[in-house]
């Protein structure tokens, strides 16, 4: 059977990758999810206040003596080396490169260009074979207009692809008000995949401390139809690679992700729930299914219930609105 998948550029044995999580950030972690039939690994992000963070520290280092004696800054670290950020991300690139066979993607989670540009190099250097881009931003600017939003996405894009020449996915928010349009300009950005969706931080209230509670629940099967949605009206109509992310729990969601257009599917919490080693039972599922079905290819089964290829393609739209309203019943 023929699992194997393009994504971003990369060719892959098969459509599972391990998403950022704990579970990637330390060595160990990589090889049971490699082992366990991870076809791609995408490293935790790299934040923008990490990075200025330490840039920060590096220039109070450098200028607290710098008038002591001629020769002080020579006692530092060239600037081109220490001021672009936290170098144990850069060590983790190098060593899960050299520690995996399969392709390992970096991440970089920020708001604005200025922060990671230079750093995206430094990235590609270290061997990542793609880079991840986690645009993390609520516009709680109530001034900021929808297309000046939309622009930064754009703009942080165009900047890393001046920068490298690795593959570059953006991890989409589901809040734009077109997000087919977005599609189609963050692909002329030069773009070479989307991830639907980013799950943005939804806090809490903790009403007998009056605080904001900063819990991170895990995803559940029941998030998946929103992105399931997006994936089915985009696959066949963007030359993007088109990642699913969200609620996968077992192979029955991995399976629906690929039918509706998906080229990979990342799984998290279900990692986190269960361990590495349940990447092995998400792919199993898959097989099966695909056995049982006589299918011997992904080729045979990615968006074959895409918006493009459905007998009803509003089935997915407004016109199916009402029926579902007036087919439920309540028990």
């Amino acid at each position: 059977m023929d699992l194997t998948t393009r994504y971003m550029g990369l060719h892959l044995k098969n459509p599972l990758v391990a998403s950022a999580s704990p579970l990637t950030r330390e060595l160990d972690g990589l090889r049971l999810l490699e082992d366990a039939g991870a076809a791609a690994l995408v490293l935790p992000s790299l934040f923008q206040e990490e990075i200025e963070a330490e840039v920060a520290r590096y220039d109070r280092l450098t200028s607290a003596n710098e008038d002591s004696w001629p020769e002080a800054t020579s006692q530092f670290p060239a600037l081109v080396e220490a001021k672009h950020g936290p170098h144990h991300y850069l060590c983790l690139i190098r060593r899960a490169s050299e520690a995996v066979d399969v392709p390992v993607i970096a991440s970089l989670n920020g708001v604005t260009n200025e922060g990671w540009i230079s750093y995206a190099k430094l990235i590609e250097e270290a061997g990542a074979k793609g880079l991840e881009l986690n645009i993390y931003f609520i516009p709680a600017d109530l001034t900021q207009t929808g297309r000046e939003v939309e622009q930064r996405y754009i703009d942080i894009l165009a900047a890393v692809r001046a920068t490298v020449s690795i593959p570059i996915a953006v991890k989409l928010s589901p809040y734009f008000s077109s997000i087919g349009n977005m599609a189609l300009a963050l692909q002329d950005a030069g773009a070479d995949a989307l991830v639907l969706f980013n799950r943005f931080y939804q806090p809490d209230l903790d009403l007998t401390r009056l605080q904001v509670m900063t819990d991170l629940k895990l995803s559940e099967p029941s998030e998946i139809r929103l992105p399931l949605l997006w994936l089915a009206v985009l696959a066949g109509r963007v030359k993007l690679s088109l990642a699913a992310s969200t609620g996968v729990a077992s192979s029955n969601e991995v399976i629906k992700y690929l039918l509706a257009g998906a080229d990979v599917v990342m799984a998290t919490s279900a990692l986190l729930r269960h361990g590495p080693g349940h990447m092995a039972t998400l792919l199993a599922g898959l097989e099966k299914w695909l056995a049982s079905r006589e299918f011997n290819s992904l080729d045979h089964v990615r968006g074959l219930m895409s918006q493009r290829k459905l007998k009803d393609p509003q089935a997915l739209e407004r016109a199916n609105y009402i029926e579902i309203l007036e087919g439920y019943s309540q028990h």
